[in-house]
């Protein structure tokens, strides 16, 4: 496994236990961390982020995020010893939605 996907791996650890620990009532407990990638230089982060919920939920845990982004950059700066801490960058992720509702699809089909 090379470097830096064992950094995407720790920081992504870190990050969806600092999300749960957030005391912002905008992000809802059904909120995971999908995958994180962490730029080569270590400037920025792309983490995914799958919220459980309808539309109005997904965009205020998204905002929720992106309002604590330095806050959770610090915690996770404290707890990874990395030449720089990346500054995160919060992308909804539709995929595991999209794999419940392929799932719920062959499920019509099989009872049909």
């Amino acid at each position: 496994m090379a470097r830096i996907d064992k950094i995407n791996e720790e920081v992504k650890r870190e990050l969806a236990g600092i999300i749960r620990e957030l005391k912002d009532s905008r992000i809802p407990l059904m909120t995971s961390v999908v995958t994180v990638n962490v730029t080569n230089d270590l400037r920025y982060a792309k983490a995914y982020i799958s919220v459980m919920g309808d539309e109005e939920t997904k965009n205020k845990a998204m905002q929720g995020l992106k309002s604590a982004a330095g806050f959770i950059r610090r915690e996770v700066g404290k707890k990874i010893n990395l030449r720089y801490t990346p500054e995160f960058i919060f992308e909804l992720d539709h995929s595991i939605e999209h794999g419940a509702h392929i799932e719920e699809l062959l499920n019509n089909i099989s009872r049909d």
